[in-house]
């Protein structure tokens, strides 16, 4: 992953959710319609964000047929890739370590947290093995 990806804002993300959800191409009615409930969008307002995703390279519109139809360009996956190591590097210095230990300390983890962690790491281990 070396392509440099500019952050994404709380409305774009909900779009891109949207879209990496359903996994094949949509109109701008449709993604306007699943945001419904969460944003009280007009159509142009979201038509600007579109853009915007487009010009950052998360999405690409095909004009083509007649309708807008927009696709990712930047898998989910990534995306959130991208956003934990970043997250690490800026608030962790880059270590997982340190950021289970400070969640640990606040209590924002609980001992079922920890085992379920323990148990995910366990089976990461033996699917290399």
């Amino acid at each position: 992953m070396c392509r440099i990806m500019k952050k994404l804002g709380e409305a774009e993300l909900e779009i891109m959710q949207v879209v990496w959800n359903e996994n094949h191409p949509l109109t701008s009615n449709y993604i306007l319609k699943q945001l419904q409930g969460r944003r009280k969008w007009k159509l142009s307002t979201l038509m600007t964000s579109l853009s915007r995703l487009s010009d950052k390279g998360y999405l690409s519109c095909d004009r083509s047929t007649g309708s807008n139809l927009y696709t990712f360009m930047i898998s989910e996956n990534e995306y959130r890739t991208k956003e934990s190591r970043h997250f690490l590097e800026k608030l962790y210095n880059n270590s997982i370590q340190n950021m289970v230990a400070t969640l640990y300390h606040n209590q924002e983890l609980d001992t079922d947290d920890i085992k379920e962690l323990r148990d995910f790491l366990d089976e990461l281990k033996e699917a290399e093995q």
